[in-house]
This record gives C-alpha cells, sequence and structure tokens, in this order.
C-alpha cells in the first residue's frame, strides 16, 4: 500500500498578498473618503486584498460594490440620546455586531484595520485593536464623533483634515492628511464649451451653484423658493440641485414664474461640471464637501446643518470662517438671508477674490495617497 504524503510549502511573508480592512461610513461624506483611499492602495499595489464592512441600510451597501469592492454588512445604528425601547434594541445590535466582525475578522485575517468614522467603524477596529491588529482611524471633521473619540484610545494612527480636531486626540498618533476627495471631480479635463453645453448657459453669465445632497437641504430649498422671483429678474444663471424629495414641488414652483434662468435637477450627474460652471456655491459644511471646495478654490456660503452629531457641521463651517474663507448662514435665516447675500456676493469679485484664495489654505493635493502609504507602513512594521 502507497502512502501519499502532502507536502504543505509555507508562503513566505514577503510573498502574501496584503489584506486591509475598510471600516465605517453611514454618510457620502465617510463612504466616498474611504473609497478615495482603497482606490489609492490598489494603485500602490494592485495585489492587495480591500474588503469594506458597512452597516445594513447605509449608502456602502450601495455605492463600494459601485467602486469595485467587496462588502460585508453588520447590522448596527446609532444610540440616542433618551432611552427608550429602541436603545435596548441597538444595545443587542451592538453586542451583535461585536461577534460579526470577530467573525469577519477571523476569516478575513486583515494585515491592518481602517476606521472612517460612522456606526460600523466602531466594532470591527475595536476588535482588531483586541487581537493586536495595527489600526488607523480617519477623521474628517473639525469636530471628532463619539465613535473615533472612543477608538482613538486604541488606534495606532489617527489622520486628521483640520489643525482644530487635533487636541481631541493624542498627539503621538496624529497625521495631517486632509481628506480624500473622488478624483473623477478634481481631474476633468472638460472645457468650457461642454460645461456650457451641459447647462444651457450663456457665457456672460455669472453662475451660483445650489447643492442639496442626494436627499436635498430643505432649509436651503425653502430659502431659494421664498425668493425665486428675485432670482428670476436677476442677470445670473442659478444651477439648483434640490435633491429627490424636494425636485417635483420645486419644479413646479420654477414653471409657475417661467424662470428660464433658473436650472433644476434633482440629481446631477456631472458635478465635475456643475463645479466648474460655478462662480459661487451654496452648500452645507459636511467635510467632504468643504474638502472638494478647497480643492476647487471656490467661493462659497455654507448653511450647516443642524441635525448631525455634536454639530459638526457649524464647526467645519466656524473653521473657514474665523480665516474669510467662506460665508456662514444659519439654518434657520435662509428665507431672510440666504438669495439675498447670493446675489450680492456674487457680483462682488473682489469678495469672491478674496473667500476664494483663503479656502485654498485648506487644500491638501493627495490626501488619499498620503493616508494610503501611512495604512502600509503599519503592514512593514
Amino acid at each position: 500500500m502507497s502512502v501519499k504524503i502532502k507536502i504543505l510549502k509555507q508562503i513566505p511573508e514577503h510573498m502574501k498578498n496584503k489584506k486591509i480592512i475598510i471600516s465605517g461610513g453611514g454618510t457620502g461624506g465617510h463612504i466616498f473618503p474611504a473609497i478615495a483611499v482603497a482606490q489609492a492602495l490598489k494603485r500602490i499595489d494592485e495585489n492587495i486584498e480591500i474588503l469594506f464592512v458597512g452597516a445594513k441600510g447605509k449608502i456602502e451597501e450601495r455605492k463600494v460594490p459601485e467602486a469595485g469592492f467587496n462588502i460585508k454588512l453588520i447590522d448596527i445604528r446609532g444610540f440616542q440620546r433618551k432611552v427608550s425601547f429602541e436603545t435596548l434594541k441597538n444595545i443587542f445590535r451592538l453586542i451583535k455586531s461585536l461577534f460579526r466582525a470577530l467573525k469577519i475578522i477571523r476569516k478575513f485575517k486583515p494585515d491592518v484595520v481602517v476606521g472612517v468614522g460612522g456606526y460600523a467603524s466602531g466594532p470591527v477596529v475595536f476588535i482588531a485593536s483586541l487581537k493586536g491588529i495595527p489600526t488607523v482611524i480617519q477623521e474628517q471633521n473639525s469636530y471628532p464623533g463619539i465613535t473615533n473619540k472612543i477608538l482613538s484610545k486604541r488606534a495606532d494612527k489617527i489622520c486628521v483634515a483640520y489643525d482644530a480636531v487635533k487636541k481631541y486626540f493624542p498627539k503621538d498618533k496624529i497625521i495631517e492628511t486632509g481628506n480624500p476627495i473622488r478624483k473623477k471631480i478634481t481631474d476633468t479635463d472638460a472645457t468650457r464649451e461642454e460645461v456650457l453645453e451641459f447647462f444651457n448657459l450663456q457665457t456672460d453669465k455669472k453662475v451660483i451653484l445650489s447643492l442639496g445632497g442626494s436627499g436635498g437641504a430643505k432649509s436651503i430649498n425653502n430659502g431659494i423658493k421664498a425668493k425665486l422671483d428675485k432670482i428670476a429678474k436677476s442677470d445670473v444663471f442659478f444651477i439648483w440641485q434640490t435633491g429627490k424629495n424636494y425636485y417635483e414641488n420645486s419644479l413646479k414652483a420654477v414653471e409657475e414664474i417661467n424662470a428660464s434662468n433658473i436650472k433644476i435637477y434633482d440629481f446631477i450627474s456631472r458635478m465635475d461640471l456643475a463645479y466648474k460652471a460655478a462662480d459661487l456655491v451654496i452648500s452645507r459644511a459636511g467635510a467632504g464637501t468643504i474638502s472638494e471646495l478647497s480643492m476647487l478654490e471656490k467661493a462659497v456660503i455654507l448653511v450647516p446643518s443642524p441635525n448631525v452629531a455634536e454639530d459638526h457641521q457649524t464647526k467645519n463651517a466656524s473653521a473657514l470662517v474665523n480665516i474669510n474663507a467662506a460665508v456662514l448662514i444659519k439654518d434657520n435665516e435662509t428665507e431672510n438671508k440666504l438669495i439675498d447675500t447670493a446675489l450680492e456676493l456674487v457680483n462682488n469679485k473682489m469678495k469672491l477674490k478674496e473667500l476664494s484664495e483663503n479656502i485654498i489654505k485648506e487644500k491638501r493635493p493627495n490626501s488619499d495617497n498620503l493616508i494610503a502609504e501611512e495604512i502600509l507602513k503599519l503592514i512593514k512594521k
């Protein structure tokens, strides 16, 4: 009887593919920078294996596969400030998500785990740190979310975008990298003619671009509706991205006054062209949007959302206002102030130039590559 002996050859460490988990999400402000970092990692080493871990029912469930990456989902929600039955359910979800994170990490065997903020990053980065796996967290805002505050004590490195946030983290772990942004927005080669044709604009008119995100910003839309007549009579083009939730009513209001200089969209597929067209932008104050505006040197009116954790959008906006790099209008002041301020500002060449020149100071090119390199350094260690 012959005996077959199977010899297993161990693959040397330096020949193994590097494995990285990127966890977190919940909003575009979290997931788009995460995807940008993943793409940077693949540019450095195309053999790197990357697995995303996100929350069920959130934007990452759709956007990560669209970008060509695999994702595992965990069932986790944010905790409400008041105690309720939902709070108890969320405690059980958290416990369950910790076990789910442990299972994912055991199976994938990552060399490094990265947390980009959001509910899903908590359990994954925490479990990785308990198992001795190197961890990196990225904080996009000028004020840290509670998840990153907790994780900062266990993380090996903390990548930040703003000086103001440094005081909340251990100094010896901080690396200032800026926020990664979508290359398709900044690296466009679109011509002026293509921009004008896409939006049906005229070359001699100033352009105001108003953004409300995919769902829309209620206060911004209300502020615009309150002064539609004034916009219609002005000598500017107004590109109005309402968000899907406000599009039908907003379109009806524009059609009623037959305003040909107001270009209305529920969603703008070519944001690179929209930014290129704009002399002035009206926007919420999410960290990702601010990073894009900084890279593109755009004058901006920021309307911070009050419905975000720790009121971090107001803190983001204030960081720019303090260096005269943006104009801030409070969420409850849009109907009285927003359009009057925008129409006055878009015709003030000196002020537009001043805002544009100052917002450049927040510009952090190659943030995605900087973060990717810091992640890979931990593997080498």
